[in-house]
Formats: C-alpha cells, sequence, structure tokens
C-alpha cells in the first residue's frame, strides 16, 4: 500500500523467481556451482507441486497401488524393495495400502528403484490405457504362401501373443523353433494339419490344439481352400 494515499503502489512487474533477471535484480554473487543446486531444488519443488496437485485433482490416482503394480512386475517382495529404499517392510505395506503418504524424496527412492522416473510413474500405463483393438490397429504381414496378422500390438511386451495366420491351399506357416513356453490355437474357417515334431494332427473349422513348445512345429493347409487359424504363444515368439 502507498504509505501516503493508501492506494497500491504502482511499479514494475517481478521477475519470476527462477529467472535470471531475479537474480540480477537481487544482486546475488553466486559461485557458478551454485546455480545447478538452484536448479535442481526448483525441479523438486516443481516435482513436489506436481504431486500434490495430482493427489488432490484425480483422487482416483492410487499411489500404493501403482508401486505394489510395479513391484509385482518387477518381481520384487515387499522386503527385497524396502531393503533397497533403507525403508521398513512394515512402512512399505502401509504405501502399498495407502494407509501413508511418501514424502517426495522418498517417493522418488522407490520409483528409481523400480526402474523408472516420478514423471513415467504417473503416466497411465499404455496397455491399460487401450484395451480393444479394430482392423486399423493390426499389423499385417503377408508371407509367400500365408499372412500372417498382429491383432495386438506390441503383444511382445506381453506375457502371450496372439496373430490370426491365414495359410493358402498347399502352402504351410512359419516353422516354430523349439522353446520354453506354450501355444493355442483355434481354427477359425478351414482345414489345417498341425506337424509337432513327429506327430501330424488334422484340425478342421471349430477344433483347437494346445501344446507346449519342446518340438519344432508349423501349420500345413492340405485342403482345397484357405485356412484361418486364431494362434496363441506364450511367451511371444512370432
Amino acid at each position: 500500500m502507498d504509505p501516503v494515499g493508501g492506494g497500491p503502489v504502482s511499479g514494475p512487474a517481478e521477475a519470476p523467481y527462477n529467472s535470471p533477471e531475479f537474480l540480477s535484480e537481487t544482486d546475488c554473487i553466486l559461485p557458478p556451482f551454485m546455480y545447478n543446486v538452484i536448479a535442481s531444488g526448483l525441479k523438486k519443488i516443481n516435482h513436489l507441486i506436481s504431486f500434490t496437485n495430482l493427489k488432490q485433482k484425480e483422487p482416483s490416482m492410487n499411489v500404493g497401488h501403482r508401486i505394489r503394480q510395479l513391484r509385482t512386475k518387477n518381481n520384487l517382495t515387499q522386503e527385497e524393495l524396502a531393503s533397497r529404499c533403507e525403508l521398513t517392510k512394515g512402512y512399505l505395506s502401509q504405501l502399498e495400502n495407502d494407509l501413508a503418504t511418501p514424502s517426495l524424496p522418498t517417493l522418488e527412492d522407490i520409483v528409481v528403484a523400480l526402474g523408472t522416473n516420478l514423471s513415467q510413474f504417473f503416466k497411465e500405463d499404455e496397455r491399460q490405457a487401450k484395451v480393444t483393438f479394430d482392423e486399423d490397429d493390426y499389423f499385417v504381414d503377408e508371407k509367400d504362401g500365408y499372412t500372417v496378422r498382429w491383432i495386438v500390438p506390441n503383444a511382445q511386451k506381453n506375457d502371450m501373443e496372439p496373430i490370426l495366420v491365414e495359410i493358402q491351399p498347399g502352402q504351410r506357416s512359419q516353422v516354430m523353433q523349439p522353446h520354453e513356453g506354450e501355444e493355442l490355437g483355434y481354427v477359425l474357417s478351414g482345414r489345417v494339419t498341425l506337424v509337432n515334431g513327429s506327430d501330424q494332427h488334422p484340425l478342421k473349422r471349430g477344433e483347437t490344439f494346445y501344446i507346449n513348445g519342446d518340438y519344432e512345429h508349423w501349420l500345413k493347409n492340405d485342403g482345397s481352400h484357405p485356412a484361418q487359424v486364431l494362434w496363441v504363444c506364450t511367451p511371444p515368439m512370432f
């Protein structure tokens, strides 16, 4: 307030606290390394503000559930994660059950131990963001004698990989090499023969096969019409 007239004092707008103008106006003379310290501190403050705003504006964001989700994905027990972050197992359990709220440094330690960072931690998982797919999402690969349609984008990152394979008459699918895992197939149309090692199993529309990956195997179409098979492999091998 103006001490004489009682009105507001007009003057030049104040520079932002983190701008070079602010440092100039305050006549601060700092060693060069202090600017890095200040920048780091401001970055943490901004993270804290974002974290607080997120908790206030999006109460559906379950921090504890997200921690548990990432811990499970990394095959860590509560005790192992707590040890890496220098926390007690009991406190970590409280965090995962949303019975406690972590400080920013504690949360940052946790997410780093889980192989990510704060920005990625608060991003919605892409696989959960889109759970249905149509032909616009498919990737089609036309081979000599058969066509493969990857019906779930980037399924190689998942635990299982489904494809639609269409085999022309007198042709066969790709040859699958032995692997650790299992496979399921469902014949949508036509007839095929599953060649699994030295065994052959004829299949028609509406029939399925379920095998492990112990032997070299493939599908062949000895019929006179194209055959289409839904083929699922775990882990992804296509």
